[in-house]
């Protein structure tokens, strides 16, 4: 049975969120509906990463089986004339091994939070950042980011639904950077734990803010407390950007 491997784009707007849900539009259910209206088989595609509602994707990753030996052109084509007009495109499609999993084959996912600290109100970028309005200190934020980078407990920045064996992570980049009134923040790690980045982000909004120091944010981390954590930021904010294999 051939394997697809297809990267993927998408507003996680309307959306409930990539996982396939009863009754409700979710980003593997619509891919789902589109496999069976062009192929006739009822094939889940398989992802690299859970986003949640809200959640957008420029490099998602996912698998999909099907019975038929497709040219991998076609399959992109006949999903993206199928899954129109809700706004999921499908970038590539490509021949994958048997072996290949979106989810378990992935060595790095990469994260891009984006927030905009202005005091007008956002209108183009509504739903695609975390409007704030006060500015922040990137370089601070930067900084502190820092001290949560390599292999920790991060239960503080855990979601309490999180369904992961294990707090423990290795975070391998947390940069922090700001390009006019765009700050983005950049994360990296093989796997992440439900809402971690989105955690993180929020306690890094206290720091840019004044609120906390880097010393607070570590402070935070040690607690291995989810009442030590920050905020958590707004799901419009983050961007699943690349999945390495």
């Amino acid at each position: 049975m051939p394997r697809y491997k297809l990267t993927l784009e998408y507003d996680g707007t309307p959306f409930v969120g990539w996982q396939l849900q009863d009754g409700q539009m979710s980003v593997q259910g619509r891919l789902a509906e589109a496999v069976e209206a062009f192929s006739g088989e009822a094939a889940i595609p398989r992802g690299a990463g859970r986003t949640d509602a809200g959640v957008h994707a420029i490099g998602q990753v996912a698998h999909l089986d099907l019975a038929k030996d497709w040219v991998p052109a076609k399959v992109r084509d006949a999903l993206n004339a199928q899954v129109r007009p809700d706004p999921i495109s499908v970038l590539d499609c490509e021949k994958a091994s048997e072996d290949f999993d979106a989810r378990f084959s992935a060595k790095a996912r990469h994260y891009v939070y984006r927030i905009i600290d202005r005091r007008a109100p956002l209108a183009l970028e509504r739903n695609r950042a975390w409007g704030v309005f006060k500015p922040l200190d990137a370089d601070a934020m930067h900084e502190a980011a820092q001290g949560l980078l390599g292999h920790h407990d991060f239960t503080t920045f855990r979601s309490s639904e999180c369904q992961a064996a294990s707090p423990e992570k290795t975070l391998d980049r947390l940069d922090v950077s700001r390009h006019g009134e765009t700050i983005r923040i950049e994360a990296s790690a093989r796997s992440f734990l439900h809402n971690q980045v989105r955690s993180m982000v929020g306690s890094l909004k206290w720091v840019g803010e004044g609120r906390w120091t880097k010393a607070d944010l570590e402070a935070a981390l040690q607690a291995q407390d989810r009442a030590a954590c920050g905020p958590v930021a707004p799901a419009c904010g983050l961007y699943l950007v690349k999945v390495d294999y």
